[in-house]
């Protein structure tokens, strides 16, 4: 374990100072001599793990909650206040963009040396080496999918070489999907063993069931319905799967939202009226209910998963998964009362959430029709799964207002490229407009 951890450090040092895409990496013969050996691949399976759990979350939980109006910038950070408005007046020299991109870039870069080098290392067991191929193949997916929800481009692989090219985001998400597909099959054809659990993944992260479960969300967003409804009936919801913390590496949302305190959290989930259910025991959850008035606005303190720099962060949610059910029966124009009862599963719990996010609401009693219940999925997604990040996303899945007219729920549709990408990248793509 000392030899680990040891290798862990150079790994995280090398990692610091290899961030752009396309210059030659200064570092290689650490990166070689990491990627060589049993301990390094080990070092680095945890170590990106790490890395998305923390730097990476901050990053796409910070942007895309402000955008989508969950959480209200009020600091008089140039960073805080150009997010906070959006639209046109949301600059390529954002460092939240900047920051947001070159996380994911990181990640995809230690999962790609992962998937290209463990399986040239002898001594690593073929049940220990599933479960690490099916790791970086998660984690890789995990960050393609968040630069496709960011940008309408992205690349598909790093380089170190020569400038990445970029490809629609619907190819980035086809390539996720792809990788989650080899991940499930890494653990199927040979299933991890104890060894991997104890030296790699830890006791709280299910990577089967995370698998299963990034499958679903993906492929819902990527409009492969019956894929995602298939993969989100293979979840087991008498398991969770969470990302751990200490004080050392402590949990991202308390840092950013309860220590430095830039951003503060827009009163009832940052919803219109018409999309909040008063009484919904989820506030009490994710908020301590101090209210305070900034800029005209009522804002709220935040608990939850951000209760302390020790609390857990799911990586997903079982409720999602039930609302992914019902989203994809809906849109598959199968049965109303199918998606009813998977909506009506998540409203109605008040009590054995794995998590601890009960909704504790009576049944649904509106119209009982696809267009209806679609909107219901939408309500229940913005308060079960608020500052996951996904709300962004949905807000274009659902069609949801748009700026520059209306600002209500998001104030940009996609972001601007980041300056220091275009400056070393002669491959980036326009800027959306807005």
């Amino acid at each position: 374990m000392k030899i680990t951890y040891k290798i862990l450090t150079v790994v995280m040092l090398v990692l610091a100072s290899s961030c752009k895409l396309d210059q030659v990496n200064p570092n290689a013969a650490a990166d070689e001599q990491v990627l060589s050996s049993r301990e390094g691949i080990i070092a680095l399976s945890i170590g990106l793990r790490q890395y998305y759990s923390t730097s990476g979350l901050s990053s796409i939980i910070l942007a895309p909650s402000t955008t989508s109006r969950e959480m209200k910038g009020f600091a008089t950070f140039t960073t805080v206040l150009e997010l906070e408005a959006g639209g046109s007046a949301l600059p390529t020299a954002n460092a939240g963009i900047l920051n947001y991109w070159s996380s994911m870039q990181r990640e995809m870069t230690m999962c790609e040396n992962v998937i290209n080098n463990a399986p040239q290392i002898s001594s690593i067991e073929p049940s220990l080496l599933s479960g690490i191929m099916g790791q970086a193949y998660l984690f890789k997916a995990m960050a393609l999918a968040e630069l496709s929800m960011a940008f309408p481009q992205a690349n598909i692989n790093t380089s170190t070489s020569a400038p990445v090219q970029f490809v629609p985001r619907e190819q980035v998400f086809a390539e996720a999907i792809r990788l989650l597909d080899l991940g499930v099959a890494a653990v199927t054809a040979n299933t991890p063993n104890v060894s991997f659990g104890t030296t790699v993944a830890g006791p709280d992260f299910d990577l089967v069931n995370t698998l299963y479960a990034m499958e679903a969300r993906i492929n819902l967003m990527a409009g492969n319905y019956q894929k995602a409804l298939n993969n989100a009936n293979l979840v087991d919801l008498t398991k969770t799967s969470r990302f751990t913390y200490t004080t050392q590496s402590p949990n991202p949302l308390n840092t950013l939202f309860n220590i430095t305190k830039s951003y503060v959290p827009r009163d009832n989930f940052g919803l219109p009226p018409n999309l909040y259910y008063p009484g919904d025991q989820r506030y009490n959850f994710y908020f301590n209910g101090i209210k305070t008035t900034i800029g005209g606005e009522v804002t709220v303190g935040l608990t939850g998963f951000a209760a302390s720099p020790t609390t857990p962060i799911p990586v997903y949610l079982n409720d999602e998964i039930k609302l992914i059910k019902a989203e994809t029966i809906l849109r598959l124009n199968g049965s109303v009362t199918d998606a009813l009862a998977q909506i009506n599963a998540v409203r109605t719990q008040t009590s054995g959430d794995l998590n601890g996010v009960n909704a504790g609401l009576p049944a649904y009693s509106g119209a009982v029709t696809t267009d209806a219940l679609l909107l219901e999925v939408y309500k229940q997604r913005c308060a079960e799964l608020y500052l996951s990040g996904l709300k962004w996303e949905d807000t274009r899945r659902f069609n949801r207002p748009a700026p520059p007219t209306d600002l209500s729920e998001r104030n940009r549709i996609f972001y601007p490229y980041p300056d220091q990408e275009r400056l070393n990248n002669p491959n980036t793509p326009a800027d959306p407009a807005i």
